[in-house]
């Protein structure tokens, strides 16, 4: 956006930028749904191969095709598309960079749609839990938050005292890609990772791939209604509290604290506020994904995380920030 007057507010053509700015969104979004960078892989194609291909309208396709090149996410030359570099690598079906979590943001999609009736009546318009999803919507969601936890992991695992800990439970962690940064981090750190029945077989698959299921078990179960395994060193509690009321937090970090060794901590990584709760700004956004995704989720502030491990007996009460946005409050056993 421009923004270049004194006073450093939107004018017009800022304002009609961004009621529009969903268009390239969706535009993006329609293509990765349909496959279309799969369907050109490395050839040069027309509109109406792809079309073909895909069981498309050639004419609306080639309308999308043609956005897209607009975009700068495919080519065109003597009437026929390719992929650019970019699109190879990381838009291509079976490709070792293939961003398969990008359908995750597919189905945000659907749930961001509904944001007007959901502040209108302060609940999602069509709730579904985690524990209800299945196919595309699941592997989707793991996939997402295995990609951007594959990168992140090790330098957020460095930042955690590891002294002592020799035993870690992953509560929520879904791929186990902390879990697998934990095993590597030291050679007798053992992981469990705690999650919904339907998500451990995706989690055993990804642990599989990276060969630590030697080093890495699952134990199922919902981290709100279910007990958890007791005897651990660590408690990890990475992208969970932001699903969940305050109350549920409460409850669930008093829970961590009476499976906790004598001595051992708690470590929670999430978007954390500031006490006015507009910055930072990525965490103001977030609170509305929670809005418009669960039933009571939020994004909290320092304090208020930091009171609910006082409440449950945490003591030595630290909190650093990462690189990735997140920060971690970490609390330690009496």
């Amino acid at each position: 956006m421009s923004n270049n007057n004194d006073n450093n507010e939107l004018l017009p053509q800022d304002i009609r930028e961004l009621g529009l700015s969903f268009q390239k969104s969706r535009i993006f979004l329609t293509a990765y749904e349909l496959d279309v960078f799969t369907a050109l892989g490395d050839k040069a194609r027309s509109s109406n191969e792809v079309a073909k291909k895909l069981g498309a309208d050639s004419r609306a396709l080639d309308r999308l095709m043609n956005a897209l090149c607009a975009m700068g996410l495919l080519k065109k030359k003597n009437g026929k598309f390719s992929n650019t570099p970019s699109g190879l690598r990381f838009l291509v079906k079976g490709r070792p960079e293939y961003m398969q979590g990008l359908m995750h943001f597919v189905h945000l999609w659907n749930n961001w749609s509904t944001l007007t009736r959901s502040v209108r009546f302060g609940r999602p318009a069509a709730l579904q839990s985690i524990d209800e999803r299945d196919g595309d919507s699941l592997t989707g969601f793991i996939a997402a938050m295995h990609e951007r936890g594959y990168r992140q992991a090790p330098f957020v695992i460095s930042m955690i005292d590891l002294t002592g800990v020799k035993s870690v439970l992953d509560i929520g962690g879904g791929s186990g890609v902390f879990s697998m940064a934990f095993a590597r981090a030291k050679d007798d750190i053992k992981a469990t990772v705690f999650d919904l029945l339907n998500v451990l077989p995706i989690t055993k698959m990804y642990v599989e791939k990276e060969k630590l299921s030697d080093k890495i078990n699952t134990t199922p179960g919902n981290y709100n209604s279910d007990e958890f395994p007791k005897g651990f060193d660590l408690v990890f509690l990475s992208a969970v509290i932001h699903s969940n009321s305050p109350k549920e937090n409460e409850m669930l970090i008093k829970k961590c604290y009476k499976v906790l060794n004598p001595k051992g901590q708690i470590v929670v990584q999430d978007f954390i506020m500031d006490d006015d709760r507009v910055s930072p700004p990525h965490g103001a956004l977030f609170a509305l994904n929670m809005l418009v995704g669960t039933e009571s989720g939020n994004t909290y502030t320092g304090s208020e995380v930091i009171q609910w491990l006082k409440n449950a007996g945490f003591s030595r009460i630290t909190r650093k920030d990462t690189n990735f946005r997140t920060s971690l409050i970490t609390g330690r056993k009496k």
